[in-house]
């Protein structure tokens, strides 16, 4: 088993049912409705203590954000890398005359993420339970979610007060290692291939972030655009270095046409994802780079994601 404390914002969203329902309510309960109504997965069918994963969008398709967004009982909280502070300012600007409170949990709601072999068994011992894939357990105040996105693989969130939780020492992971984790997992990051430029469905998250059934949201009609015309012009790779170094920014180059775009690279210098034109992509093919020479292993489409519930 290995484990990592993640520094991510947490983020409660809350209100109060209705009165009555206005046209063009898409859920009983305001916060649902303001939810549902922004992003881009199926919040107003959510279940109480189940979860799933959203991007923010603008209106040009572009993500701001995205969010692990978890239902426990009559509330939301909302697990995102972007600044707490930041997401309430915006949130409060946009609801309009919506009764929906955004509350900071930040300081007080610690994160582990425990994943691989021996994760259940620890969580056993532990808690005496293990949810199933995008469920929640509650166990003294402690929130446990298995979460097979993070790194697609096994794995489960805890969130709460987890100072007296032990944990194996030599089984913990730095920022760095999770990182090239993330990578060589080809695992989009918002920011890195989750940003302004590339549409969402060009990182292959498609069957796990966006509802294409939900109704209206921010940035739909781009998102709609893109979908249906077929498949995008650009497929996220994992690449690995052939010669030279590989760095974030860098530009792909096959016969002197530019054809792709470094978007991360693992600390270790060995790996790297970014986007390359689908009909220059080919497994094992070579590209040249503006500071080396890469090696395209595989195609992130897909990936081995579920769908959640």
């Amino acid at each position: 088993m290995k484990w990592i404390r993640l520094r991510r914002s947490k983020i409660k969203v809350y209100g109060k049912p209705a009165k009555i329902m206005m046209k063009g309510m898409t859920a009983p309960e305001e916060h649902t409705h303001f939810l549902h109504s922004l992003l881009t997965n199926n919040i107003k069918n959510l279940q109480p203590m189940s979860f799933n994963y959203n991007l923010w969008l603008r209106q040009n398709g572009q993500p701001v954000a995205d969010f692990f967004i978890y239902k426990v009982d009559n509330y939301y909280i909302l697990d995102t890398e972007k600044p707490a502070r930041e997401v309430i300012e915006e949130f409060n600007r946009l609801k309009l005359s919506l009764k929906v409170f955004f509350e900071d949990l930040t300081p007080q709601m610690e994160h582990l993420f425990v994943f691989g072999e021996g994760s259940s068994e620890f969580l056993k011992d532990a808690f005496g339970v293990v949810p199933e894939d995008f469920r929640i357990a509650e166990k003294d105040g402690i929130l446990i979610a298995k979460n097979p996105l993070r790194l697609r693989r096994e794995g489960y969130d805890l969130m709460g007060e987890l100072s007296s939780l032990e944990l194996p020492e030599g089984d913990s992971m730095t920022e760095e290692e999770f990182e090239d984790l993330r990578i060589e997992s080809c695992v989009p990051r918002i920011g890195k291939e989750l940003k302004e430029g590339f549409s969402p469905l060009e990182a292959g998250v498609l069957n796990y972030a966006i509802d294409m059934n939900k109704g209206c949201y921010v940035g739909q009609e781009a998102i709609a655009r893109v979908y249906f015309r077929g498949r995008t012009p650009r497929v996220l790779v994992r690449m690995e270095r052939v010669e030279g170094e590989l760095r974030e920014g860098d530009k792909l180059r096959e016969g002197g046409k530019n054809v792709g775009l470094i978007t991360s690279v693992s600390f270790s210098g060995k790996k790297a994802l970014g986007y390359v034109l689908r009909n220059a992509y080919e497994e094992g093919k070579e590209l040249l780079s503006d500071s080396g020479k890469v090696r395209l292993e595989v195609s992130c489409e897909g990936g081995e994601s579920r769908s959640s519930p």
